[in-house]
């Protein structure tokens, strides 16, 4: 069985990272989406909804590509002390030229 952490941010890189977790083929994925803090998720905010939005659509495509069960959403990295996976991929910042 295969665990991994996927890390998004809030910018459009996300295609390449969902190409990468697919040739992976992991059986459980957490998704982590940095750039906001642990309770944004909760919150009644125009950001509180983008990222729920975001976490929704990432969790149905993760889990239509792949087959592996979305465990988990985590909004910091502190919440997953103690975790642990068998690989992590992030998103990829581009860089200008």
């Amino acid at each position: 069985m295969s665990d991994l952490l996927a890390v998004f941010s809030t910018a459009d890189e996300d295609r390449e990272l969902l190409e990468e977790i697919a040739a992976y083929h992991p059986d459980r994925v957490t998704v982590l989406i940095e750039d906001h803090g642990p309770n944004v998720v909760g919150e009644n905010s125009p950001a509180g909804h983008d990222v729920r939005d975001k976490l929704a659509g990432l969790m149905a495509a993760i889990e239509a590509q792949t087959g592996a069960t979305v465990v988990g959403l985590a909004g910091a990295r502190s919440q997953l002390t103690g975790w642990r996976f068998d690989r992590e991929l992030v998103a990829r910042t581009p860089v200008p030229a």
